[in-house]
């Protein structure tokens, strides 16, 4: 009985330590909006048109992306002094560095998704906590599924974010920007969609992303999925058009060397 009553606490106790492990705590802050410029010159500098990327020119220039990096941490955004956009375009640019400086952090490697092998209580790649924020510690899923898509309801943001892997949508070579950021996750979405590495798109016929299938929810809360991509599409798709969804390759998202 004594052994029985130990065991079930100790199951609540992982029970509930589980359950709290991916709230986000408020943070007390009085920053001020940041630039993005550095990150913006990295960008335009190391990542190809398609989103290829220069990891070890990024490397090369530590110094500029650390510094960053380090801007990132010593302001978090709040709602007193930054407004939407400033929020939105902050997050998204920071799941993007900080998972650059993960694959940096673990270079070489053939795969983003090989990187949690020894490293111990984390589920994924995206739980291992290496983020610091004013005093606040994050992961890639909290900053993406505790702050991005909830708060900003925005499904565009899937265009935006990038997972270091050959089937994500590419990594922007410009950094998003609060005054621009409407148009910017307008043309990455619509980017996304006419790249036939990872989707493919007739009238009739759509081999789409798994990311479609994966967060459907987040693009069909007020219409079908084929109505809200005809609202990005190049191509016109009809209503009873088939859909598939395509294997997704997550092979590191290197530029190859000439």
């Amino acid at each position: 009985m004594k052994y029985s009553l130990f065991f079930s606490t100790v199951i609540i106790a992982i029970v509930i330590s589980m359950s709290s492990c991916g709230q986000i705590k408020d943070v007390k802050s009085n920053s001020r909006p940041i630039t993005h410029k550095g990150w913006d010159t990295l960008l335009k500098k190391h990542v190809t048109p398609d989103g290829w990327v220069d990891y070890k020119g990024i490397m090369q220039d530590s110094v500029s992306f650390n510094k960053y990096l380090t801007l990132l941490s010593n302001n978090h955004p709040n709602k007193k002094n930054w407004n939407r956009e400033e929020r939105f375009a902050y997050w998204i640019n920071a799941y993007n560095a900080f998972t650059v400086k993960l694959i940096i952090d673990n270079y070489p490697t053939k795969s983003i998704k090989d990187i949690k092998n020894g490293v111990p209580f984390v589920n994924t790649v995206w739980d291992i906590k290496f983020i610091k924020i004013e005093g606040q510690e994050y992961d890639l899923n909290n900053i993406e599924h505790n702050i991005i898509r909830p708060k900003f309801d925005d499904g565009r943001a899937h265009f935006a974010v990038n997972c270091a892997s050959y089937s994500c949508p590419k990594l922007l070579n410009a950094a998003y920007l609060p005054d621009r950021l409407d148009k910017q996750l307008d043309d990455s979405y619509a980017a996304f969609l006419a790249d036939e590495k990872r989707n493919n798109i007739t009238a009739d016929n759509l081999k789409l992303s798994k990311l479609f299938k994966w967060y459907k929810s987040d693009f069909t809360k007020k219409t079908d999925l084929i109505t809200e991509l005809n609202k990005h599409s190049q191509v016109k798709i009809n209503p009873d058009a088939s859909i598939e969804y395509k294997d997704y390759i997550w092979t590191l998202n290197e530029q190859e060397e000439n």
